[in-house]
């Protein structure tokens, strides 16, 4: 038997739609985002990134992994979550999935917003603009790589 090939994508975006976000505050809205982008599976228990953005959103500042951990516990203790996946190295690997999606940015040893910016113009330049467009240009090479290969017949 030959050997199977594993596809690793060159870029990975997904998106959900959910309800409006009026109902939602807090760490309900900050959940919802991470679903909609994709940082969050649903029903995924294992939710601290919900967290670490949502002290990110709190503080804007920058603050070093240290920081953004100890403020992590202390905001999973005052919502009464529980403390899981507060691992210094959970914490950085979350960290680094928020800067693979160009929310946050690493300058030297501290994590701030992306170029000190809003979200929306986050969303708006990174993924949306950048991101998403890439994606989307490559798929439509697909698309007409296939329509080429297995053209429609006309009878």
């Amino acid at each position: 038997m030959g050997k199977i090939s594993i596809d690793t994508p060159l870029a990975e975006l997904t998106l959900r739609k959910y309800e409006k976000p009026e109902t939602y505050t807090g760490r309900d809205l900050v959940r919802k985002f991470c679903l909609s982008i994709g940082l969050l599976q649903p029903g995924d228990s294992r939710d601290v990134i919900v967290d670490i953005l949502l002290v990110m959103l709190e503080h804007q500042t920058s603050m070093n992994s240290k920081e953004i951990e100890d403020a992590t516990i202390k905001k999973r203790k005052e919502l009464k979550l529980p403390l899981l996946g507060i691992a210094p190295s959970n914490i950085r690997r979350q960290l680094l999935r928020l800067r693979d999606h160009f929310i946050l940015e690493k300058i030297k040893n501290t994590y701030r917003f992306t170029e000190n910016t809003s979200l929306t113009e986050i969303f708006s330049e990174k993924l949306e603009k950048y991101y998403l467009t890439s994606i989307l240009a490559r798929i439509k090479e697909y698309v007409k790589a296939l329509d080429k290969t297995f053209p429609k017949d006309t009878k």
